[in-house]
């Protein structure tokens, strides 16, 4: 079984870190799929394979969503800094600045 997320002995952390770590692989996991299923779809000639695979990234997303959630609940400092991002009119570069006010 590997353990790549950790970059400290898995022993010296704490359940809440082991989990966060499992957390915030898990997110990982989900980015990368939404990107295979975004590049399958870009490509892929036949519309009911399409439709499949359209299906299956909502899917990703969704898992992504609850994942980023679970992370944010953890940590408010996070969600006080997207707030500030996220769903925001205007510059996307000038709402990351604003938000390093938080932080």
């Amino acid at each position: 079984m590997g353990f790549e997320q950790y970059h400290e002995p898995p022993s010296e952390l704490s359940p809440e870190v082991r989990t966060f770590a499992r957390m915030i692989t898990s997110l990982i996991e989900e980015a990368e799929a939404i990107n295979w299923y975004e590049q399958r779809i870009s490509v892929e000639q036949d519309p009911v394979a399409r439709a499949i695979m359209a299906d299956a990234q909502h899917e990703e997303f969704k898992h992504f969503g609850m994942d980023l959630e679970f992370l944010l609940r953890r940590k408010p400092v996070w969600r006080a800094m997207l707030q500030r991002i996220l769903f925001t009119e205007g510059s996307i570069v000038q709402a990351g600045e604003e938000s390093e006010e938080i932080g």
